[in-house]
């Protein structure tokens, strides 16, 4: 399982088409959601609509 290069959490696959979409979509390294809300200054329901949004635009990293 891969972890957050942050604070060492598990992640999950949304954790890891977040990060792709809003960082670097080469990233081999990744950002759990509670880092990268941090990193952006936003709670982290704020990244869930967000995840949902571009899954209803058809981005392929969310589906």
């Amino acid at each position: 399982m891969e972890r957050c290069s942050r604070c060492g959490a598990e992640l999950c696959q949304l954790d890891k088409a977040l990060h792709r979409k809003l960082i670097s979509r080469g990233a081999e390294s990744f950002m759990c959601k509670r880092c990268l809300s941090q990193h952006f200054n936003m709670e982290e329901s704020k990244l869930d609509e967000l995840a949902e949004y571009y899954k209803k635009q058809g981005c392929t990293l969310f589906s």
